[in-house]
């Protein structure tokens, strides 16, 4: 098959093979040299800087992976740590398209090793607790670990038990689903498969009823806010395909689908099309029970109150009571906070919306009371980054501004706030959210609230091997 064919097949939403995929990929030239590096640690180059310090970076994600590469490019001598548990790494973006079917669980896991160089020293553990007035960190084993420069990459944790009689090895039982368990540090996709399963699950039982189905997504910041959608709208058209349905309920924390008004309209219409999902605003998961399969909400909400003659409008009443409903499926979205390394120190905010997070200027990354401290990724308490697409965006921006500070110049680069949520609205179509601080920030001159089957040939099939060759060698 020629790449002309290739691309015909993707147009015409006939899909690919995993082994199809990568002969498209290897047809193209930046592919081909891409590929041929087998994703080699970068080196330094002749114009890197002559800066010296003790560097460490926690963290052993898509964040820290892409900050360490650059930065070891941007240094002649570099002396780096990195402090990491995990030899696999999970291409976590790729968990929705294992549940969907789309990817095998081998598809999104491999090795670490190949992106950590001999000149870096790597502590097998993660931080327990930092002391940033003293410049050192403490391991889980005990392992003290003094710094000159410190990049915070520790990522979010899920905090299921916070939901009342769920534990998180009840996923995967009882018609409980949750793409987002995983288990970093042992490299498992287990979020992916358990999700494909209850895809699988809820398609036979529609076969003879008409299953009741709840998607969830917390009050807590969200890794991918986007999921819990992608997870509503997939399985669905897994039913759909075979003419089979069932009621679907979007509960969601949120006042509306989307925060920018274009793509909240836009995925309203998507749900029109299909027809049967009901959303419930305001609604947050707090309770389960798995056994008589009964979900409890906390509801707020507003009712009008007495007209006010000076204001012309009237006032509005906050109100709030607990909701329960029966289900038969029921996919939850986890309450998520930063580690508690990063939560229970002097390096978080402490006080605020973003209580708990990295207290890091949202522009610079820079910390805001440690200048020698940085942060990366989903751990950042800013408006917007809880991606891979922002980490991607993020690193440039880390490293140039620790290089400023460790030559003791001011850090003047900015992270506009990109971020990117590929909302997968069916099987062959994804809506591609791309905004900044600012609001909409396509890459492309395309409606970006228009559902394509071009982003869709473009997630599923080149941005695994991008992500893998590319962006954790430090390379876009």
């Amino acid at each position: 098959m020629n790449h002309d064919e290739m691309m015909k097949k993707i147009k015409e939403n006939q899909g690919l093979s995993r082994r199809d995929a990568l002969r498209m990929m290897a047809l193209s030239p930046v592919a081909a040299s891409v590929l041929a590096s087998t994703g080699a640690p970068a080196t330094a180059n002749a114009s890197s800087s002559d800066a010296k310090g003790r560097v460490v970076i926690v963290g052993g994600g898509a964040g820290a992976m892409m900050v360490l590469a650059r930065l070891r490019r941007a240094l002649s001598s570099p002396e780096i740590t990195i402090i990491a548990p995990n030899d696999k790494h999970v291409y976590q973006p790729g968990q929705i398209f294992v549940a969907a079917g789309e990817y095998a669980p081998e598809d999104i896991i491999f090795d670490n090793t190949g992106y950590i160089g001999n000149d870096v020293k790597w502590i097998k553990d993660e931080a327990a607790t930092f002391d940033p007035d003293n410049n050192k960190l403490t391991t889980k084993n005990g392992t003290v670990v003094e710094y000159d420069y410190l990049i915070v990459a520790a990522g979010i944790q899920y905090h299921y038990e916070e939901i009342k009689g769920l534990t998180a090895d009840m996923i995967g039982t009882n018609g409980i689903s949750s793409v987002y368990l995983n288990d970093l540090a042992a490299g498992t996709a287990a979020g992916g498969t358990l999700t494909h399963d209850w895809f699988n699950a809820l398609h036979e039982a529609a076969k003879t009823s008409k299953p009741r189905v709840i998607c969830t997504q917390p009050s807590t910041p969200l890794k991918c806010g986007g999921a819990p959608q992608k997870i509503l709208y997939l399985s669905d058209d897994y039913l759909r395909r075979d003419k089979l349905t069932a009621d679907f309920t979007f509960a969601t924390a949120s006042d509306k689908l989307f925060s920018l008004p274009e793509i909240d309209t836009a995925l309203h219409k998507v749900q029109e099309e299909y027809g049967n999902i009901t959303n419930k605003f305001g609604h947050d998961l707090i309770a389960i029970d798995a056994q008589k399969k009964i979900a409890t909400f906390h509801h707020k909400y507003q009712v009008q109150g007495e007209f006010d003659k000076d204001l012309n409008e009237y006032d509005m009443i906050d109100k709030e009571e607990e909701v329960t409903m029966e289900y038969d499926f029921i996919h939850i979205s986890p309450p998520s906070y930063a580690v508690d390394a990063v939560a229970n120190s002097l390096l978080a905010w402490q006080k605020g919306t973003s209580k708990g997070w990295l207290d890091v200027n949202r522009e610079t990354l820079q910390h805001r009371r440690y200048k020698n401290v940085f942060g990366i990724g989903d751990v950042c308490g800013i408006p917007m980054g809880k991606t891979g697409g922002s980490a991607r965006h993020q690193g440039p921006i880390v490293v140039g501004n620790l290089i400023a500070v460790m030559e003791k110049k001011e850090p003047l680069l900015k992270f506009d706030g990109y971020t990117v949520c590929p909302l997968k609205t069916s099987y062959g179509e994804i809506i591609m959210a791309e905004f900044n601080y600012d609001g909409l920030a396509p890459s492309f001159p395309l409606d970006p609230a228009q559902p394509r089957w071009i982003w869709w040939a473009f997630d599923l099939y080149l941005l695994q091997p991008m992500y893998r060759y590319l962006m954790l060698n430090g390379l876009m």
